[in-house]
């Protein structure tokens, strides 16, 4: 199967769905992760079976709808990891989106076929949510931009959830200046512009990811020098990632069992491996633990907060290293995961924004190079990503 086939599901669109004649994305193409809400279809959040035992939507969910008014076509509905509850991009019932970019590796998740088809060509540019990492990852395995915006400032009214603490919506384009012309149609509001002042650097994110790919960051980091403020060495979690990572599991597995939980009891899906095993442990995930780690949530959110003051932006590895090879096994894939989450829990404990750029590459695999904002800062990095984009991808 061609990467741009093996990006799309099987329920896919029958045609096209034609955009608003004139618009700011007039004469563009996007692509749809299955869990917006297309009215006449079905959405199956990557389960054969969840999508058998649902309707067809009625209405057409309003990030999508936005899309369309401003003129973007919607040309499919995409793979992504059952449920969402996954970062390699691999889908036991449908395949594994291709990574165009890294043949032969994983494409990233969740939203694996929205990172494939715009890597592929196929799209202009393709919607995806991000909950731990579910746009960021893919991205940077497909060497693609991607956005997760600050919690809140797209609508996810019509997109099925997964922890709705984290869940953001976030989209992938190939080129910085469109990824900027999508944020003017779905960000809400007018966010925090403020100009960027101060840039810290995560010294101990960067430790986190093998040295080649901290490496790759680090080298548009020196090539950006003279228009990127001063960079300051911090550590963003000086007792380690841990704590964080293991707070945000905890409070992900109990918010997806709570949404899903009865569903799954009821027709007992065939789930995939690794999703299979992260949803047995989300149903024991007490209100006790859900309790304890918030707490520690508030601790972390409050950390992060306190060092991305509006005009600051926090630089860190996006991903810990290039994309995982298909055939690799399930217990490098449970580390590649904790790995990632260690690096994509800063954000999603904050609720803040960050972008992914492509920085480079590694074995001739994609990198990406990541950069936080404060709450609303998600149109300064949609600049910066522009002003940065001739020091990337070398």
């Amino acid at each position: 199967m061609s990467a741009r086939g093996s990006a799309f599901v099987p329920h896919d669109l029958a045609a096209p769905i034609p955009g608003a004649a004139q618009g700011p994305l007039a004469g563009l193409t996007c692509a749809i992760k299955d869990m917006y809400a297309i009215a006449g279809e079905r959405t199956g959040a990557g389960n054969p079976e969840w999508l058998a035992t649902h309707p067809r939507e009625t209405s057409t969910a309003p990030s999508v709808q936005k899309l369309l008014d401003a003129g973007a076509t919607v040309i499919g509905k995409t793979v992504c990891d059952e449920f969402f509850f996954s970062v390699t991009g691999a889908n036991a019932h449908y395949g594994t989106p291709i990574n165009p970019r890294a043949p032969g590796r994983l494409p990233g998740g969740s939203s694996s076929g929205s990172a494939s088809a715009t890597a592929a060509g196929a799209c202009d540019f393709a919607l995806g949510s991000d909950t731990g990492g579910s746009v960021r990852i893919p991205a940077s395995l497909c060497g693609l931009y991607g956005l997760r915006p600050t919690l809140g400032r797209v609508d996810l009214a019509g997109a099925m959830a997964m922890a709705p603490s984290f869940d953001t919506g976030g989209w992938f384009a190939c080129g910085p200046g469109l990824m900027r012309k999508v944020g003017a149609v779905l960000l809400l509001g007018a966010g925090e512009r403020v100009r960027i002042n101060r840039l810290l650097v995560a010294a101990d994110s960067f430790a986190q990811a093998d040295p080649e790919a901290a490496a790759a960051g680090e080298r548009v980091l020196r090539r950006a020098v003279q228009v990127l403020p001063a960079p300051e060495r911090v550590a963003i979690s000086p007792e380690g990632f841990d704590a964080w990572r293991q707070c945000f599991r905890a409070i992900q597995g109990r918010e997806i069992w709570e949404i899903y939980g009865a569903w799954i009891q009821e027709n007992r899906p065939g789930l995939g491996p690794g999703v299979r095993e992260r949803i047995d442990y989300a149903a024991t995930v007490t209100a006790e633990e859900a309790a304890s780690a918030r707490r520690i949530q508030a601790e972390a959110r409050a950390r992060v907060r306190g060092l991305v003051e509006p005009g600051t932006i926090l630089a860190l590895p996006t991903a810990p290293s290039i994309a995982p090879t298909i055939a690799v096994s399930q217990a490098a894939l449970d580390h590649f995961r904790a790995r990632v989450m260690a690096l994509t829990c800063v954000a999603g404990l904050s609720g803040l924004p960050q972008i992914t750029l492509p920085a480079g590459t590694v074995d001739g695999c994609p990198v990406g190079l990541s950069f936080i904002a404060w709450e609303g800062g998600d149109e300064a990095l949609l600049d910066l990503a522009v002003t940065l984009a001739p020091y990337c991808g070398q």
